[in-house]
């Protein structure tokens, strides 16, 4: 299968170097890699330009979308500025983040998972941060959920949920809108991820009620939306995020914010999230 990888970068310099290496020694190499460098004020450029000199499949975007390092908007945009360079002669489009090392045989597994089953629309492994000097599981979500920082779709998928949101919630609209679309979320454990930069740590602090606006714009509704702000700040053992979430909730219901969703979508989506309540509950 022909994989396409797109990666927004900004400020990398550090990382970007070790994640265009695991790419380049993977067992199934990727037809075509596009960094997007996305206002970058350290070296990311002139690291990304000598991998470009070493390999064919990698190449170089510069792009300016903005300086706030706001979750969602800044790296979905440089990610769609990526996408547009790209032709559509791919199987699996991929939008993985610059932080990131991966084992040698990853995308050899994603492809196998996307054509061993043909309904499987997305796959992903799992990020590993870090601590004490082992790499353990950044668990910040359940194990059927595809981090943002590692999304492999297939290309009929990609275009029936019509690309990615360029919004905080973007990774879960995503899936959501898989699932309505009846493809399959295909998740891998054995595939460890190493995330050089755990997850969050450079927002912005005006982004604190990006994450309930979000739940709001996806149609959550209000308890669907004061469960996942209980469980995401447990997760992340901050419980004072509640309140945050709660507040962004409510403040894009009062401007009246765009949804990302349709009514229909919106319909099936609170469903699907009472589905999983009540699973987990029972």
């Amino acid at each position: 299968m022909k994989i396409y990888i797109v990666i927004p970068a900004h400020n990398e310099e550090r990382f970007i170097a070790k994640t265009l290496d695991s790419l380049a020694a993977q067992t199934l190499l990727p037809k075509k890699v596009v960094v997007v460098n996305d206002h970058s004020t350290d070296r990311t450029e002139s690291i990304v330009k000598d991998f470009c000199n070493s390999y064919d499949f990698i190449s170089l975007l510069s792009t300016d979308s903005s300086e706030d390092h706001m979750p969602g908007s800044k790296v979905i945009n440089a990610f769609h500025q990526g996408y547009k360079t790209l032709d559509d002669a791919y199987d699996i489009i991929c939008k993985f983040d610059a932080d990131l090392i991966f084992p040698t045989d990853y995308l050899e597994k994603i492809a196998h998972h996307f054509t061993q089953h043909p309904k499987v629309g997305m796959s992903g492994g799992f990020c590993y941060i870090e601590k004490e000097k082992d790499w353990i599981l950044e668990s910040l979500t359940n194990k059927d959920h595809i981090r943002g920082a590692l999304k492999a779709y297939r290309k009929e998928c990609f275009s029936d949920i019509d690309g990615l949101k360029p919004a905080m919630g973007w990774d879960t609209v995503d899936e959501l809108l898989a699932q309505y679309h009846k493809w399959e979320i295909k998740t891998d454990e054995s595939l460890h991820v190493k995330h050089l930069k755990p997850t969050g740590n450079t927002y912005n602090p005006k982004a604190k009620y990006k994450q309930g606006e979000a739940f709001y714009r996806i149609r959550y509704g209000f308890w669907i939306t004061l469960i996942a702000s209980v469980k995401l700040a447990l997760l992340k053992k901050r419980p004072r995020l509640i309140s945050d979430y709660i507040a962004g909730y409510f403040k894009a219901k009062r401007e009246q914010q765009p949804f990302l969703v349709t009514e229909a979508e919106g319909k099936f989506i609170r469903k699907l999230r009472w589905e999983k309540i009540r699973k987990k509950l029972l």
